[in-house]
């Protein structure tokens, strides 16, 4: 495999836990006020950016400072559900197997969480100790910075990484860091809207199921060597 490197997003993208945080963050939005958000709002605006960027995402459309104690509500409300639901994504284990060569994560989400939340879905011994973080960087996605720290840790050239990444803010983040991107799809409610803008913003391919992601990744290695 060409690639010296393959890099993945978490929520979204190893685990649904996306989906928790959103539905949880929603009940919470509408209770102080910001009644008009739907879950395709809170998606939108949201989804692929670091939790401190969120929240003044949060801010602006409610034109008030957020409660004291918003972000530790959402994270009891989260830690609950995750304990009892979350888990990889169907096929993450097999696919990761047959994929060759080194991988790492580079998520959004702070490291602690990030860590915890991949030992909660049995992932962490397929990563470890190789787990990035934009805390660990000045800049969240879709800036690049967290994408070349990791590839700096591990040894690999930006233009030697593929990455997935299930949204615009993370496809922009491995564009601009000038890696090959993948998009997914598998936990998205609109999968036919999410698939058009993670091309628009520079997928070379997307997929739906972790079942086509070795084929996929082999096709994007085969036309970058060619």
């Amino acid at each position: 495999m060409p690639f010296d490197l393959v890099i993945y997003d978490c929520d979204g993208t190893l685990i649904d836990s996306e989906t928790l945080y959103s539905e949880v963050s929603l009940v919470l939005c509408h209770e102080i006020g910001l009644t008009q958000w739907t879950l395709d709002d809170y998606n939108t605006n949201l989804i692929g950016i670091p939790l401190v960027d969120g929240f003044k995402v949060i801010e602006a459309a409610l034109g008030r400072p957020l409660p004291s104690d918003f972000e530790s509500r959402i994270e009891d409300g989260v830690a609950a559900r995750l304990e009892r639901e979350l888990r990889a994504l169907p096929g993450v284990h097999e696919a990761l197997r047959e994929l060759a060569g080194r991988r790492c994560v580079a998520s959004s989400t702070s490291l602690e969480p990030l860590r915890r939340n991949l030992g909660l879905a049995g992932l962490i011994d397929l990563f470890d100790p190789h787990v990035f973080s934009a805390s660990q960087v000045a800049r969240g996605k879709p800036a690049p910075d967290v994408f070349l720290f990791a590839a700096a840790q591990m040894g690999a050239e930006p233009e030697n990484c593929l990455v997935l990444e299930d949204s615009v803010p993370g496809v922009q983040a491995a564009k601009a860091a000038g890696m090959q991107v993948a998009g997914f799809t598998g936990t998205a409610h609109d999968k036919p809207r999410t698939r058009e803008r993670l091309l628009a913003a520079g997928a070379a391919a997307v997929i739906d199921d972790y079942r086509e992601w070795p084929g996929e990744a082999a096709r994007l290695a085969e036309l970058r060597a060619a």
